[in-house]
């Protein structure tokens, strides 16, 4: 979740507050239409920046529409032992199930206990991936945690606390491969996001969760982070800002002990800000090293250099993406709406590292 979703959401709930009628009784009371469907056609534009672009998208590339009517979708991850794409609705609470030919079901709801309950109405989960046996992992807004699927809809904690005090609320997350988890805690899920009374860390950090269950805390320089991903030999983090006022991609270096050294700016977005929907939110890198990043306009589409080739546009702020398919489709969370395209490119799916090897097939 970015902080122009952030703000857009406080605006609604105030609004509500102020224009909602007085129901004659709870019977009377109709509750707001939400009605996911499955949807088809072509969606948005693609912006080609620098020829460098075709080697990733064919020139007859288009983004393909496969359903709408979210709220604000976000953290998708393919599974590919079932063939189908998982993603959240923050604000509905749910994981909603994509599968070609069959459409949406509900997978998970309540995607998190909804312990968080404002304006911002960020109590279900939001980032998710997979870890090295398939089970799903989640940053569960409402909960304040980053949590593990035991079975349908019962979870397990991983990370709650730093230090003994509570986490904000964990954002998203990524997988290394020797099954540490490093994810970032905006304030976005609290009531009152930075100015909540319930907020006990004075800063939004990126932490690693080890196997063992050590929470580490590897930066806290950062005002706003966001998405994360790594680079193909997991030895750069990269970070999405969401900061309206320093809208960056940042790089940190991954010593061997699995702790960060000293950033460097990949790419700076804070000059598309004005004018465009979006903000950097999450990230994906392909086999090649380049990112995928949302951001101001759509996801921006980088070289490892941090030049800018070209942007998928779908008129709407994109939450986030991921790979799926045989790996050379990515699939976008676009607020409302739920997208594709197809690449010449292909990148990483979480999930058992065998099973994932056997499934997908390289491109040339």
């Amino acid at each position: 979740m970015s902080f122009l979703r952030w703000i857009h959401l406080v605006t609604l709930a105030a609004a509500s507050l102020v224009c909602r009628p007085v129901a004659a009784s709870a019977a009377d009371a109709t509750p707001p239409a939400y009605a996911p469907r499955k949807a088809s056609g072509s969606l948005g534009t693609i912006e080609r920046r620098d020829p460098a672009l075709d080697e990733l998208l064919a020139p007859d590339a288009a983004l393909e529409l496969l359903a709408e009517g979210f709220d604000w979708s976000e953290g998708p991850v393919w599974s590919l032992r079932g063939e189908y794409l998982l993603f959240c609705d923050v604000p509905r609470n749910v994981v909603w199930k994509w599968r070609e030919f069959e459409g949406l079901t509900e997978y998970v709801k309540p995607s998190g206990s909804g312990t968080a309950k404002g304006p911002a109405d960020g109590s279900g989960a939001n980032g998710l991936t997979l870890d090295n046996e398939g089970r799903l992992l989640l940053c569960q807004h409402g909960d304040r945690q980053v949590a593990r699927m035991r079975t349908r809809g019962r979870f397990e904690s991983l990370a709650t606390n730093f230090q003994g005090k509570r986490l904000n609320s964990p954002n998203d997350l990524v997988l290394k491969s020797n099954g540490d988890i490093y994810f970032t805690d905006p304030s976005y899920g609290l009531p009152k996001g930075a100015e909540d009374p319930g907020r006990e860390l004075p800063f939004h950090g990126v932490f690693r969760v080890s196997r063992r269950g050590q929470v580490t805390l590897l930066t806290k320089e950062l005002t706003w982070p966001n998405g994360l991903a790594f680079s193909p030999d997991e030895s750069i983090l990269y970070v999405a800002v969401s900061d309206p006022a320093r809208a960056q991609v940042v790089a940190f270096p991954v010593s061997e002990d699995g702790t960060l050294r000293e950033a460097r700016v990949v790419f700076d977005a804070t000059s598309l800000v004005a004018g465009n929907p979006g903000l950097p939110d999450g990230l994906k890198v392909d086999a090649k090293g380049n990112l995928w990043t949302t951001g101001p306009g759509g996801v921006l589409i980088l070289t490892p250099a941090g030049k800018h080739l070209g942007t998928l546009r779908t008129g709407e702020a994109i939450g986030n993406c991921a790979w799926g398919g045989d790996g050379s489709v990515l699939y976008l969370t676009a607020d409302s709406k739920l997208c594709r395209i197809r690449t010449r490119t292909h990148g990483p799916i979480p999930g058992p590292l065998a099973e994932t090897r056997r499934k997908l097939s390289p491109i040339p």
